[in-house]
Parts: structure tokens; C-alpha cells; sequence
């Protein structure tokens, strides 16, 4: 299966992606942790990505693209992914449509996780994490509804898009998602 998986920060992908790994492996390409892992071990591109990141700001398409373009060439993509923050602009689902459509793998299905805006508010505040102040969390519910909500239409169109209500316990909400994923099992 090659699933993308979107929401915006805090709707709870992070924690559903690693019951959809345990369940059906997928290989997990999350960019978010691609990024950190690259900012701390202060690489080029981590230390690129840093100064958008720190901002709240999203990382410029080339420096992402170029990540996952190397990521799909790994052994464990081969036989399915979970793309968890990518793409997140329209220009990006095209390189990356364009990029699968030259293998011949295109996507199976496009998962939205969609989660209330005062909802996102709280659980990214309760995180604790250094990019979760409450001026960054703005920026950052800002950036995704301006730059990545366009996707859903773009995949509705498509006829990828699943939306799944992310309100409620993990295993209500991963029983949601266990009803789309099963039909491409």
C-alpha cells in the first residue's frame, strides 16, 4: 500500500501512522522526524530545515522533495510507505505524482486525519515540545490551513481522499482507519 497521510500538526498522525506500521508495514516516511533527525545531527539540509522550522514556517519544497526522492529508493519502499507530511502544498502532491507516475507506483490512498482547530490548540500545547509555544502553534495552524487544506480537493478530485473523524480514543479513531486500509489489503 502507498498511503499519505494528512492533518494538520496535533490531529494525532504521529500516533495513528505507528498502529497503520504495526498492522499492515508500510515502510514509515514521516518528514517531520526525517527533519529533526537531520537538525540534530546538523547536517546541511537539517540545519537548512532548522531555520524554517524554528519559525514555524513549512521547509521549502526542494529541500523536502529531495529527502523523500531519496527516501522512495530504500529496499523497505518497495513493497509500500506511509507518507506522513508530504506532501503538504499542491506543488509538492504534483512533483511527487510525476515522481510515481515515473516507477509506475502511483498512490493507493490519501488519508485525512481531521481534527477541530481548538482541539489541535490544546493537545499541541499540552506536548511540551520546543516548537509548541503558543505564537509558533498559530503560525503553524496558519501555514497548514493556507498552504496544505488545498490537497484535500486536489485528492478529493483524485478520488484518494478518506476522511477520518480524529476526535475520539486511538482505537476509535485507528478503527476508522482500519476500515479504509483494509479494502487495499
Amino acid at each position: 500500500m502507498r498511503i499519505i497521510f494528512i492533518g494538520p500538526p496535533g490531529a494525532g498522525k504521529g500516533t495513528q501512522a505507528e498502529k497503520i506500521i504495526a498492522k499492515y508495514k508500510p515502510a514509515h516516511l514521516s518528514t517531520g522526524d526525517m527533519l529533526r533527525a537531520a537538525r540534530d545531527a546538523k547536517t546541511k539540509i537539517g540545519l537548512e530545515a532548522e531555520k524554517y522550522m524554528s519559525g514555524g514556517q513549512l521547509v521549502p519544497d526542494d529541500v523536502i522533495i529531495g529527502i523523500i526522492s531519496d527516501r522512495l529508493q530504500e529496499p523497505d519502499c518497495q513493497a509500500g510507505y506511509l507518507l506522513d507530511g508530504f506532501p503538504r502544498t499542491i506543488a509538492q502532491a504534483e512533483t511527487l505524482d510525476k515522481m510515481l507516475a515515473g516507477k509506475g507506483t502511483p498512490l493507493d490512498v490519501v488519508l485525512e486525519l481531521r481534527v477541530p482547530d481548538e482541539e489541535l490548540f490544546r493537545r499541541l500545547a499540552g506536548r511540551g515540545r520546543a516548537d509548541d509555544k503558543p505564537e509558533v502553534i498559530r503560525e503553524r495552524l496558519v501555514a497548514y490551513n493556507n498552504q496544505t487544506s488545498p490537497l484535500i480537493d486536489y485528492y478529493s478530485k483524485q478520488d484518494l481522499l478518506k476522511t477520518i473523524d480524529g476526535l475520539g480514543s486511538v482505537d476509535e479513531i485507528f478503527a476508522r482507519v482500519e476500515k479504509i486500509l483494509d479494502h487495499f489489503n
